[in-house]
């Protein structure tokens, strides 16, 4: 006994150390069972276990289904249904054998599980067999099935048109902040995969139809075969031939229709399912049975059924009276109270410095309506993707901008949201709790349901639509995203155009004692030493208002060090500190790109223009007001070009008049980029493309 027990504690053992192994044999054991079952003869017993697992797998498929959140959760599923089928095909195949063989010996010639199907669900009388059969046929082939193979067909359609909608909504979360590289990975990991599963479900749902088809074809020729079988080569009456041949072919075949049944449900269940907060009971029961109208309404019907004369009375009032009282009972608990605010306290005292409210580097008022987006009780997350864009902003611009204060503004639109930069407004917008923005990017010409807009951060037409809406306009190309990351994504933009005037003296002190952390020595020659915090402040906030960077603060204070003994003029060192930057420029406007597409100026227009503007020293463009129109109009049309086109909008001028060029052209054509000559790094080569005319005359 000893022995007996050490045997099975070292079976066990080896069994959880090779988990992972057995795991991986599946599949082939499975398919060498398939084949085996196929080619070699099956005693009836062996045909019964065969069956009992065939059905027992058949259940276990089904019930996850229904119990999975989403269809991704059952991914394997395309692969299960392949091999389902080809079980139930090859147990088709073996115990036709055995009917075949022994069907003449008896109704328990091919199992018990046979001879049970065959027997006393059928009561032995062929004819209620086929048409039971007939009957689970038609569902599973005509309703189920048909269904199932058009939903995976337009299913697999959709997602693939809506891959590029999504991949842009992950680049969109991944630039706002919300999420890090890693969860970007991971989405767009999932996107794919989301694509190839239906996209294999589509080719899958052939088989269960075949399989349906074969189940079919498998009766009819079992009943002929073993009608001629039993008649020619045993002698036997055609009662007998009947009873024997064709009770165990319908037994048989209903064996292998009930279990391809239940797959083909759990199929359409797979591909139908729409969500993934809830499984399917608990999505059916909130949607179906938690309106108190919909059971309110049914109640009534019900209740006008039973007192019609003729009618179930009994059946109908108690159905439609236990209804009624549900509606009732849903009503009294969806009722709440409304919360009246208690008004502040009055106060008798004098006014004191406390009560000086400090002017808000960075804030952001909210209509009545979106305080839900703050409120983590009601599963708001406003505050997270804030914390996520301010967090982003850092890790790309290179300082920490000041905390975002988030308040209520009753004056506001209900579902109005306002952003100030030092209590001056710097941008608006409204938003609508529980709806989406789909944005166009451009081309698609899909229209939606819903209210037209203009997304606020980028301008792009865009629509509000309801939940129910969502999928399809994903799958028209849109990019949707929710009310809370449209402001977030509009406070990111702001914050990236606002940059400099984000940088206050507090933002610098702090990104000074942060460098000095890294290089302690380099900050204490330089700052405060050779240039003084106010100057290094200038330096920087001229840099950022030409969106420039200045993640490589090492860079910027080297080359300060460098300059700062013969240059003090803020202007100046942020001219010699861009072309130090010059690559790091280069590479955020072009990418890796080493030839560059520029915008150039005709001659005779520079030559001009260097004369007007070479010696303004910096302090303003000392130009022709026509001239100075003329010239940003055109500006802004070949920016628009160049952008039309796939290109970076970049103008490439002399060096001398490079920061005039750039502050005239700001506001008319904010997107486009000034270049010195001498900011071209020598590794990288330009190409002229249009060319700024027409001025000079």
């Amino acid at each position: 006994m000893s022995r007996i027990t050490e045997s099975l504690l070292r079976w066990q053992h080896w069994a959880r150390a090779n988990t992972g192994a057995l795991a991986g044999l599946t599949a082939p054991l499975l398919v060498v069972a398939i084949l085996a079952l196929m080619v070699l003869p099956i005693p009836a017993w062996m045909l019964d276990a065969f069956f009992t697992l065939n059905i027992a797998v058949a259940l276990m498929v089904m019930m996850v289904a229904a119990y999975m959140l989403r269809p991704l959760d059952f991914a394997a599923f395309p692969s299960v249904l392949l091999l389902t089928t080809l079980m139930r095909l090859s147990l088709n195949v073996a115990s036709t054998r055995v009917v075949l063989l022994e069907g003449h010996t008896g109704p328990g010639a091919a199992g018990a599980v046979i001879e049970a199907f065959g027997h006393f669900l059928i009561g032995g009388h062929f004819t209620v067999g086929l048409i039971v059969f007939a009957i689970l046929v038609v569902i599973n082939f005509v309703v189920v099935t048909k269904g199932a193979e058009r939903i995976a067909e337009v299913s697999a359609r959709f997602t693939l048109d809506a891959m590029p909608g999504k991949q842009m909504a992950v680049d969109a979360d991944l630039n706002t902040g919300l999420i890090d590289d890693k969860e970007a990975k991971r989405r767009r990991a999932e996107v794919a995969e989301e694509a190839n599963f239906f996209g294999a479900m589509d080719g899958a749902s052939k088989f269960v139809r075949g399989d349906a088809v074969a189940g079919i074809l498998i009766l009819l020729i079992n009943i002929v075969g073993g009608f001629a079988i039993g008649v020619l080569e045993h002698g036997l009456s055609a009662r007998q031939a009947a009873d024997s041949y064709i009770l165990l072919a319908i037994g048989d075949a209903l064996v292998a229709q009930i279990p391809g049944l239940l797959i083909s449900m759990a199929a359409a269940m797979v591909i139908a399912r729409v969500g993934k907060d809830h499984d399917m009971g608990r999505q059916i029961v909130q949607q179906l049975f938690m309106s108190p109208r919909v059971l309110g309404v049914s109640a009534g019907v019900l209740l006008l059924l039973g007192v019609i004369p003729g009618m179930p009375h009994m059946v109908f009032l108690i159905l439609g009276g236990l209804l009624g009282y549900g509606a009732w009972l849903m009503h009294q608990r969806q009722k709440v109270p409304p919360d009246y605010a208690a008004p502040p306290p009055a106060s008798d005292g004098e006014a004191s410095w406390d009560d000086l409210q400090p002017v808000d580097l960075l804030g952001l008022e909210l209509g009545y309506r979106l305080i839900s987006l703050v409120d983590k009780s009601r599963q708001g997350d406003l505050l997270t993707r804030i914390k996520g864009v301010r967090r982003k902003f850092a890790q790309e611009v290179g300082f920490l901008p000041p905390a975002v204060h988030v308040r209520d503004n009753l004056e506001l639109k209900p579902g109005g949201y306002r952003i100030t930069l030092r209590d001056v407004i710097v941008g608006e917008g409204e938003a609508f709790p529980g709806l989406f923005l789909a944005i166009n990017p451009g081309g698609i010409s899909t229209p939606l349901i819903g209210t037209p807009t203009t997304d606020p951060a980028f301008g792009l037409p865009a629509h509000w639509i309801d939940a129910q809406h969502r999928e399809a306009a994903q799958m028209a190309g849109f990019t949707v995203v929710d009310c809370a990351t449209v402001m977030a994504t509009h406070l990111s933009h702001l914050m990236q155009v606002q940059a400099a005037r984000l940088l206050s003296r507090t933002e610098t002190q702090q990104l000074v004692e942060h460098v000095a952390k890294l290089a302690p020595r380099l900050i204490e020659e330089v700052v405060p030493k050779m240039v003084p915090i106010a100057a290094f402040q200038k330096v920087l906030a001229l840099l950022l208002q030409e969106a420039v960077h200045i993640r490589d603060i090492r860079t910027i204070v080297e080359t300060l060090a460098e300059h700062a003994g013969s240059v003090s003029d803020p202007v100046e060192l942020a001219r010699r500190v861009r072309i130090a930057l010059a690559p790091a420029i280069v590479q955020q406007i072009y990418g890796p790109a080493r030839e560059l597409d520029v915008i150039a100026i005709e001659p005779g227009l520079e030559r001009l223009l260097v004369q007007a503007l070479g010696n303004a020293n910096g302090t303003g463009p000392a130009l022709d007001p026509g001239v100075a129109d003329l010239l940003t109009h055109k500006a802004a049309e070949v920016a628009l070009q160049q952008e039309e086109k796939g290109l970076p909008a970049c103008l490439l001028v002399p060096d001398q008049i490079r920061s005039a060029i750039a502050r005239l052209l700001r506001r008319a054509a904010p997107r486009l980029q000034v270049l010195a000559h001498s900011e071209i790094p020598e590794t990288h080569s330009i190409r002229i493309g249009p060319i700024l005319q027409g001025a000079a005359a």
